[in-house]
């Protein structure tokens, strides 16, 4: 799964939306998404593929949330 297509699937369970840690960490933890190297996904990569979704994803108040 892509990145980006994880992040909509975390996304869309939550009401609220979530921090970036937090989308990360259970990207993570459910391996919905494995990097190439093997390593976590990061925060700051969450946050790089939401600014590069601004159709899809929406940040306020330091919580990513999906626009609906």
């Amino acid at each position: 799964m892509h990145l980006a297509e994880a992040i909509l699937y975390v996304l869309a369970e939550r009401n609220g939306g979530l921090r970036t840690e937090q989308i990360a960490d259970i990207i993570n933890r459910r391996k919905l998404h494995v990097r190439k190297d093997g390593q976590p996904v990061t925060s700051a990569q969450v946050y790089a593929v939401v600014m590069q979704h601004p159709d899809t994803f929406v940040k306020a108040e330091g919580r990513i949330m999906l626009m609906i």
